[in-house]
């Protein structure tokens, strides 16, 4: 093994020994998965030796990869079942996606920013070819593949869009961080009539997806 492998997987264990673990996520699935995906994969060249630090990770305008913690939450309240059609919506660098895959999950991981797909194509290509990345409006979903049993936003936001709820299950659910008086909350989200039905799991601390902010109002 070089000595480079051999601290990127020094590193990966102290990450989930350190980060993971001791905050209540269980879950041996994902814990494998954090403990075998090469996160340095997913991030800028210029980034890598920061990949495993406790921290979000610039990827440009705006955009940011989630702490190790932030994944780890999001997966383990999304609870992935095996075999169950799973979308990630704000995807970046195709982490998280790859984390839900080896979970079980039948993954999309949908992105918006052409540069954050070209990292994503190669990593995801390594680490986990399973999972489709596929391009888009992170506002608008995918309804052409929908249903889907899950839907994950990578990122927080200030409102759910209730169109998403037309593109899960009549059983299905949504987890995402939804920025609650400055307060950023996982919330789990079922459709229920022309929207969700949404109840609080955790707070979480996640910068916002631009994305999803609102339209600059203008005035004469």
């Amino acid at each position: 093994m070089k000595e480079k492998d051999h601290n990127y997987s020094a590193a990966r264990a102290l990450m989930v020994d350190g980060q993971v673990r001791p905050n209540n996520i269980v879950d041996e699935r994902i814990i494998a998965a954090m403990r075998g995906l090469r996160r340095e994969r997913f991030v800028p060249p210029t980034q890598a030796g920061r990949a495993y630090t406790d921290a979000e990770l610039p990827l440009g305008r705006g955009r940011v990869m989630p702490s190790p913690l932030t994944i780890g939450k999001l997966a383990a309240f999304a609870a992935v079942r095996p075999g169950e059609r799973v979308l990630v919506i704000g995807a970046n660098t195709g982490y998280g996606a790859a984390v839900l895959a080896s979970c079980g999950g039948e993954v999309f991981a949908l992105e918006s920013d052409a540069d954050l797909r070209a990292i994503a194509t190669g990593a995801l290509a390594a680490e986990a070819p399973e999972v489709r990345l596929l391009a888009g409006r992170l506002t608008d979903g995918v309804p052409q593949l929908a249903p889907f049993d899950l839907i994950v936003i990578e990122g927080a936001i200030d409102t759910l869009p209730a169109a998403l709820a037309s593109q899960l299950t009549q059983t299905g659910r949504l987890i995402a961080i939804v920025r609650q008086r400055g307060v950023g909350r996982i919330i789990r989200a079922e459709p229920s009539g022309n929207g969700f039905a949404q109840r609080i799991l955790a707070d979480c601390h996640a910068s916002l997806l631009p994305d999803f902010s609102p339209e600059p109002e203008f005035t004469f």
